[in-house]
Formats: C-alpha cells, structure tokens, sequence
C-alpha cells in the first residue's frame, strides 16, 4: 500500500512538473569572449537559437565578420539555429541613416547577408540595428521587408531585435522624449512582425548609465511593454520576450572631460558576488522589481547594484506563461548566475 502511494506521489508531482514548464523558443545572444563560449558550450542542450554579436554593416551596406567554427559545430551536434547579429557599429544613428536611405547599399547588404548564409550554413539573421530616428521608420521597416523577402526566399529566417516602449508618446520628461526621438519611435513593430518570423523586444535596461539606480528590468515594467505591443497588434507567437542576465553597478566616476559623475556599468554575476562580498553588502529582495540589489557606502557615497540572478528569473517567465509568448531572448552569454540554467530548465521547455 505504502509503495502504491509513493508511486502515485510520484506520478503526481511528474505531471505537475509538466505543466508548470512552457514550451519556449530559447534565443541567446553571444559575444566574441572566452565566458561567452564556454557558456554556449556548457548550455547547449538549453538553447534553441544562438546569435553570435559577430557581424557589423558599413554604411555602404558591406557586411563583414565571421562565425567560429566551434559555434557552428556545437550548434549542429545541439540541434541548435544560428542567427548572428548585424549591428550598426556603436549604434550610430547617422550610419545606420546613411544605410536604410540607400537603396543600394540594402541590396548590397541583403545580398551579402544570402551569401554569407550559405557559407556558414546559417539558418538566418536577426537585425540589431539601433539608434533609428524617427525620420528613418519608413526606410528602416522598408530595408527590414525586402531583407525579409529575399531570405524567405532562400528558406532563411530574419527576425529584429527592437528597443523596447511603453506608449506611442514623447513620455513626460526631455530624457524620454529623447529616447522616443531617437531610439523608440524609428520601428514599426507590427509591420516589421508581420513581414520577419519574429521580434526580439529587449524588454530590458529599464535603467542605465544614463539614469538614476534602478532595476536593470523591473517585471511590472516589462510586462507594461508586453501588454502595449500586443495591444499594437504584434501577435504573441512572434513575440520574444528580451531578458537580461547581467546586472548594474553603479558608482561615481570621474575623467577630465566630463569631471565626477554618476555612473552605471554592465557586470556578471561573478563580478556580482565579488563586490558583496569586498563591501560586506547583503542582497535586499525588491517584490515590484522582482529582482535583488543591494547598496554600500564607499566613503561617504553610496554605491548602487541591482542584480539579475535565477531567482529573478522566475517572474520574467511567468510573463512568458502569462501571455503566452513564444519565446526568450536573453543577453548574454557568460554573464548568467549559474543556477540560471536550473530554474530555466524546470520553467520551460526548448523549442
């Protein structure tokens, strides 16, 4: 009797996990780092699609860069997509300008893009061309469909990733109507949905460098982004929910040029601990944020991080769950708490 009970517990607790975990497209990003490799290497079996940061776009539309071929080995034996990155090198608004109003450097780019597919074996690309101002919205979504056509053509898949917005407004403050102007306002995420396979919405840096002390991506935040673009009509199964795994120092600063200022940096987990540790700093749990942080004085400032970890990525999966997106794309490889990958594997299942 005892070890039929224990086997119906057991059979319980198995379908409960089942339908606790959500089918999800995994998207990491990667950059050219040894922690970033090493990362991929360890997590493979996690993942559904890798996007090496490996490729940069001239103003005349040259693409140029290369994928590792250990990437690509390890994604095959994984079952695992390769989509790189194009990336307007330091997100400059004025090359990215220069490229979406040149019909000839697009078809240059979209071809370059096709070869470098078939000499790679690539499965396709996703654009992270930043920095589009409001000016450049027809000729961006304009490049993003004709790139779009082109590689459906070749059975390659495109997709975008896109900084997040809240509202289709300039926002209440100089700082947001900046923002709009120039990062926000320059995509059309419903026409670049409808012609690519999907958009990666970097529902993160809520608060950077720029800002005051924040989360790096507060849940109540995120979920404020979801809900907009969905509401805009961008369906939910081409949508991927952007999640970081890196934190945010912040700290004083000082160069000759600017003088003191406030600062924020980008750091990983180990760098996370590091600095707890060094400052005897104890981890403070934000329930509206959904994540930690933690503050110290250094001779008489405080210091600021806010800390993305497992246990902050349980609720930024519930959005997942919640409105039943398709997918993650999560930035970046190698920066992860280790115990990330624990709570993604009992949370969700790959693609």
């Amino acid at each position: 009797m005892k070890k039929q009970i224990f086997t119906t517990l057991i059979i319980l607790i198995s379908a409960y996990s089942l339908r606790a975990q959500v089918k999800s497209e995994n998207l990491f990003y990667m950059t050219d780092s040894p922690e970033s490799f090493e990362s991929f290497r360890n997590n493979a079996a996690q993942i559904s699609i890798v996007c090496p940061q490996v490729f940069l776009i001239s103003k005349e539309g040259v693409i140029s860069g290369t994928v590792d071929h250990r990437v690509l080995e390890i994604a095959k034996a994984n079952n695992v997509k390769v989509m790189p990155l194009i990336v307007n090198s330091g997100f400059n608004s004025v090359l990215l300008h220069n490229i979406v109003s040149n019909p000839e450097a697009r078809k240059r780019a979209i071809a370059m893009m096709v070869l470098y597919a078939h000499q790679f074996g690539l499965d396709g690309w996703q654009f992270d061309l930043e920095g589009v101002n409001i000016e450049d919205r027809d000729n961006f979504t304009s490049f993003f469909k004709e790139t779009a056509e082109a590689l459906h053509h070749e059975n390659l898949q495109l997709s975008a990733a896109l900084v997040h917005t809240i509202e289709n407004v300039g926002g209440t403050t100089a700082y947001l109507s900046f923002l709009y102007e120039d990062w926000r306002a320059g995509y059309s995420f419903k026409d670049l949905a409808e012609a690519g396979d999907f958009i990666s919405i970097m529902t993160y840096d809520e608060h950077t460098h720029r800002t005051t002390p924040g989360p790096v991506a507060g849940v109540d935040w995120m979920e404020r982004i979801v809900k907009y673009l969905l509401a805009e009509g961008v369906p939910p199964e081409k949508l991927s929910l952007g999640i970081p795994d890196y934190s945010v120092h912040w700290f004083t600063d000082y160069t000759e040029e600017k003088g003191g200022f406030s600062n924020g940096k980008q750091i990983g987990y180990s760098t996370v601990q590091y600095l707890l540790g060094k400052n005897d700093a104890k981890q403070i749990w934000n329930d509206k944020a959904g994540c930690n942080y933690a503050v110290w004085d250094n001779d008489g400032v405080y210091e600021y991080v806010y800390i993305e970890d497992a246990q902050s990525l349980k609720p930024k999966l519930d959005i997942l769950k919640k409105y039943k997106l398709r997918g993650i794309s999560v930035w970046v490889l190698g920066s992860e708490d280790p115990a990330f990958w624990n709570t993604l594997a009992k949370e969700t299942k790959r693609k």
